[in-house]
């Protein structure tokens, strides 16, 4: 029998880094496995090799953390808005913790069961009727005996507590992370405030993930582990941002941006740019540095390949790759293999090819959020007159 592997608390007390996985709701729509749109994770069940190829990709890159792909896998997210699936949200997050599992078993990583924000929430549900919502899916998870839990991609830290709450009743280590930046949640609640009430909650590991890019996520998660000392609590810190630069977002962060989702790619960062993300993190105290979306797995292998030093090793996917460009050496043209070397790839300015194009947008900002009768969701799926205000009112903004 394999010796047990250490769990994430027992890592991150013994000052280890974990890496997290990438974003595979992005990742896999690319790929022609999600729908953008619903960007519910029902690929688990039908298409279960595709999932289980990118746990793989980024077990390789160096990845010991292996989320289970149950991102918006709540009934009420799998029914919302005439979304109409073959499968139940049980079966699509049992398939999902199978497949987690059966990658996190070919080398030394944990699984971890994550549940993330709901439409019943948006739409002013209660309390009790949100946390059975999250309850279902964990029986799925206790079931399937994951490592730990995540409650993650949250805007409102009033739910992402209920999740946490929920979530402890488990005995299993939590972790919780919300898609805010500095300006705090969606009703103004300061990253420091948020981290206080989710330790005060129970969760163990506090951070944020997703709509902002990598510095503005260290930034927030600096100010979270700030609130947290000040109030005599501890806390271990965790960070999975985008893949894109995002200078120019407000609070609501790359979701208002005018190019969201299709028309990110000239924001993508290099892997250059997340060696910085990596050491910046690790400086700030963060010891668990994943990424959520755009992320591919060869940004994951470059923050593992920054982080060497501090692991002890290089992932496997190092294998296909020279540190700092080094098997540019290899090259045929001369120019090219001039380019193998770190002062170069550190100091490039990478152009876009994109003469016409600004290099920042103007996000929508439409101002609305829980509560407001524009976010009141349905099963339903949207009607045409509904979409005609919709472009109507886009308009005026």
């Amino acid at each position: 029998m394999a010796p047990a592997k250490k769990g994430i608390l027992e890592r991150l007390n013994a000052g280890e880094v974990v890496i997290g996985d990438g974003g595979f709701v992005f990742a896999l729509e690319k790929r022609g496995y999600v729908k953008a749109g619903p960007w519910t994770p029902e690929a688990a069940a039908e298409y279960p090799e595709a999932v289980r190829q990118l746990h793989r990709e980024f077990l390789r890159a160096g990845a010991n953390v292996m989320q289970t792909f149950t991102f918006y896998a709540s009934d009420d997210k799998l029914e919302n808005r005439g979304n109409k699936l073959t499968f139940t949200g049980a079966q699509i997050n049992e398939a999902a913790c199978d497949l987690a599992r059966e990658v996190a078993n070919e080398g030394d990583a944990l699984v971890a069961g994550g549940v993330s924000q709901t439409p019943s929430y948006l739409s002013c549900k209660s309390e009790k009727e949100v946390k059975a919502i999250f309850k279902k899916q964990l029986d799925v998870f206790i079931k399937k005996d994951v490592d730990f839990l995540i409650a993650e991609y949250f805007e409102h830290v009033e739910e992402a507590v209920w999740a946490v709450e929920v979530l402890k009743e488990t005995g299993k280590p939590v972790a919780a992370s919300l898609c805010i930046g500095p300006d705090g949640d969606m009703h103004g609640i300061s990253p420091a405030e948020c981290a206080v009430r989710l330790v005060k909650a129970g969760a163990q590991i506090v951070g944020i993930n997703c709509h902002f890019d990598p510095m503005t996520c260290v930034k927030a998660v600096k100010m979270m582990k700030e609130g947290v000392e000040k109030a005599g609590l501890k806390a271990h810190y965790m960070v999975q941002p985008l893949a894109y630069h995002t200078p120019d977002c407000n609070c609501q962060g790359f979701i208002d941006l005018p190019e969201f989702p299709f028309g990110l790619e000239p924001r993508i960062l290099s892997r250059w740019d997340m060696h910085k993300y990596a050491r910046e993190s690790y400086n700030a105290g963060i010891h668990f540095i994943g990424g959520c979306c755009g992320f591919e797995p060869y940004h994951i292998r470059a923050v593992a390949e920054e982080l060497a030093p501090e692991r002890g090793f290089l992932p496997a996917a190092s294998e296909k790759h020279g540190n700092w460009g080094a098997g540019l050496e290899m090259h045929t043209k001369p120019w090219v293999r001039a380019r193998a070397r770190r002062d170069y790839w550190e100091n490039l300015k990478p152009a876009s090819g994109r003469p016409q194009c600004p290099s920042m947008a103007v996000p929508d900002g439409w101002g609305v959020t829980k509560g407001h009768a524009d976010l009141m969701q349905q099963r339903e799926a949207t009607s045409q007159d509904q979409l005609k205000q919709l472009f109507d009112r886009s308009k005026t903004h």
